[in-house]
Order: structure tokens, then sequence, then C-alpha cells
């Protein structure tokens, strides 16, 4: 993808974020100060509750109606206003950038995870990640449309291992937001733990193409293997094609399952249809977004 291209993804996703955005009402934050409501005690005109002066405390919260009635000390409390945390995961795997329609969704989704976060104020941190390698990413690079040679550069030991998501500093109480097709082996258990420790919110936002799910092959191919680019000839009778679309269906069964079992949100997007289309059909009415308004 050219820049230009980026660009215009990038645009999209922007437009996206004025109907969609990430599910930051749904949960009380704790933290700095900022837009939304938290779960300790601090300085917003949110009224919450009294209780008894202890000294040091700051007298111009103290109630002086309350002790012109009871010559008692007591504190006004306010829920404090604190700024949210979005942890956001891209992966740099090839078969997220093989096809023209998913790089383009992918890019879609990506733009939209950080803009959606940045929009709300919230404390944003961006990383790629292919196999074992991990590459933070600063905002000037995203803002410059040069992510995807970052992403497209990165270089594992093993390109076709799932991502190593040990490896990302993730923050504490965070929206944790991974952009992933799914389509590497092994149990989804350790990827979604990873992503729910310490009070993690986890979505998964998974960009699909309808010829992966339910491919027409028949008669001899020459099939590519994204991530090691290497080649494979065979042969699809119907019981081949058969086996494929069963496992391609139990893969994503065993990630569902796996995903209630955490509380995490996962949205299959479409890459084959408008990408508010998409987003609205899944994305809304699983959790993993919310309404702007």
């Amino acid at each position: 993808m050219t820049r230009d291209e980026l660009s215009r993804c990038h645009a999209r996703a922007l437009a996206a974020t004025g109907r969609l955005r990430l599910p930051l009402r749904s949960r009380v934050w704790k933290g700095q100060a900022g837009e939304f409501q938290g779960a300790g005690v601090g300085s917003s005109l949110d009224f919450q509750d009294h209780r008894n002066y202890v000294p040091g405390d700051d007298p111009r919260h103290i109630n002086w109606q309350a002790y012109a009635r009871t010559g008692q000390y007591t504190m006004k409390l306010y829920r404090e206003e604190v700024r949210p945390v979005v942890d956001v995961v891209l992966d740099a795997s090839e078969s997220m950038f093989f096809d023209p329609k998913k790089a383009e969704r992918v890019a879609e989704l990506f733009c939209f995870a950080v803009e959606s976060a940045r929009r709300s104020g919230a404390a944003t941190s961006v990383h790629l990640v292919r196999g074992d390698s991990v590459r933070p990413l600063p905002s000037e690079i995203i803002a410059a449309h040069r992510w995807l040679d970052d992403a497209r550069s990165m270089k594992a030991s093993d390109p076709a291992l799932p991502p190593d998501l040990s490896r990302i500093p993730f923050r504490g109480n965070a929206i944790r937001v991974l952009i992933s097709d799914l389509l590497f082996p092994g149990d989804p258990e350790p990827v979604i733990r990873l992503l729910a420790a310490r009070q993690g919110s986890p979505i998964l936002l998974v960009p699909f193409l309808q010829s992966e799910a339910t491919p027409e092959w028949a008669g001899n191919y020459e099939f590519v293997d994204a991530e090691r680019n290497s080649r494979h000839h065979h042969r699809i009778e119907p019981s081949v094609l058969k086996r494929y679309k069963e496992s391609y269906t139990n893969h994503f069964a065993f990630w569902k399952t796996a995903t209630r079992r955490h509380q995490c949100k996962m949205a299959r997007v479409a890459c084959d249809v408008d990408f508010q289309t998409s987003l609205f059909a899944e994305a809304l009415p699983s959790g993993a977004l919310e309404t702007a308004n």
C-alpha cells in the first residue's frame, strides 16, 4: 500500500470515529485527572459522599453549611475524573497484508483504534508484533503514514508463530486492543490471558476475507505460505475442501469460547464490505465498540 492509500484509510477511520468508538464509558477508570469518571475520590464536580474531617485535609472541601448546623467538620467527597488507558497492538504478520482488500481493512482498523483512543483523551500506547519480534510505534510514524514500512520490515525467528504478547509492556487497568486475523496455530488461552492480565479489558478486532472462510477451490492449485514466502502444490478434492472449511470454523469457535471465558470482546470484521457497515454488523453488537454519542 502507498502512503496515499494509507492516508485514505486513515480518513475513513476518522470518519468512523464520529459514529463509533472503543467502549471507554462501559468501565470505571482509575488514574490521572481527565475526562472520564473514576473509582476513587478526587476534585471533579460530581458529588459522591461525606466523611469526617482529618487534619491535613484540603479546607476547600469542608462542608461549611453542615458545620454551621452541627459544629462538626465534615468533608465533601467527589468522584475523581481520570484519563483512560488504551494499549493498541497490531499483528504485523504477512497474512494481514497479503491480500489488498485485507491490507486496506487492517489499516482502517488500526487507524480507527488509535484515533478512537486519542480522541477520547486516553493515554495511548501502540506496538507492532510479529512472532517473537515487538516494536513500539511512535505517534509521529503513525501520523506520517509510515507505520506500514515498520510493520513490513520486522523480522522474527519464525514469523509463522503466534504473536508473543509477553514482550509488550502492557499497563494495568487498560483497554487492550489486538488487531489480528488470528490465523496462527496454537491455543487461544495464552494470548487472551496476557491481554486480560492486571485488570486489562481485552478487545479483538479480527479482519477476514470471505474467500478465506468459504473458498471455492477445485483442482490443482499453487498455495503460497504468506509468512514463510514458500509455495506448495496441492490438488483440492471436495473432501479436502470440506476438511479445510471445518477446520476454519472450528478454529474460530475455539477463539470465541476462550473470549467468553475471559470476558474478552471479539468482533470479526469483514473485508469485503464498506468499513462502517462492517463495524456496525458485529463490532457494535458484540460490545467491542460503542456508539460515539
